[in-house]
């Protein structure tokens, strides 16, 4: 196995914090209380610090080094198909395409819980449905990425959710590498 250092600690910070306090506010707080709004908050802040560190982090956590296009992803679905193994050594093109919907997914749940404390949107009913719509694709999206993350590790070789929590890729010997 060879050994490379990805995931900085504040993307690994931010990643695991932002997944415990989703999962929490999603699954187990009352969408009425204080703490689910405090919780909501703090995911909003947490987006935030992930947006700066996407423009001025290191290379693998800015957002320019992981833009998917439709040559990576069809690259990556042929690799799928045809049991070609390929290492990524950041995100994969359909991984990519994962951050920036459950991103984007994260931050319209945000707007749409903050407008709903506005009177300008308080009561209003396609906000609140909105809302709960953009969770429950959140939620759809978190599983299907877990999968995902399983699925690459046992087609790759390479133990993913480790290197989440370590910052180090393990790659076996012999593998294709992409950046």
């Amino acid at each position: 196995m060879t050994r490379h250092y990805i995931w900085d600690p504040l993307l690994r910070l931010f990643h695991w914090s932002l997944a415990g306090i989703f999962i929490t506010n999603a699954l187990f707080t009352d969408p009425e209380s204080t703490l689910h709004e405090t919780l909501g908050y703090a995911i909003a802040a947490l987006l935030v610090i992930r947006l700066v560190w996407g423009m001025v982090g290191p290379h693998a956590a800015r957002f320019t080094s992981f833009l998917p296009n439709r040559a990576g992803i069809r690259d990556q679905l042929t690799d799928i198909a045809t049991g070609r193994r390929r290492v990524h050594l950041m995100h994969t093109p359909l991984g990519a395409l994962m951050i920036f919907n459950l991103l984007l997914t994260l931050a319209a749940i945000v707007a749409t819980g903050v407008m709903m404390t506005t009177n300008a949107f308080w009561g209003v009913d396609w906000v609140e449905e909105l809302h709960e719509a953009l969770v429950s694709w959140a939620e759809v999206s978190v599983l299907l990425h877990v999968g995902a993350v399983l699925f690459e590790s046992l087609r790759t070789g390479v133990n993913l959710p480790r290197a989440m929590v370590t910052g180090v890729k393990s790659v076996p010997e012999g593998a294709k590498i992409e950046p």
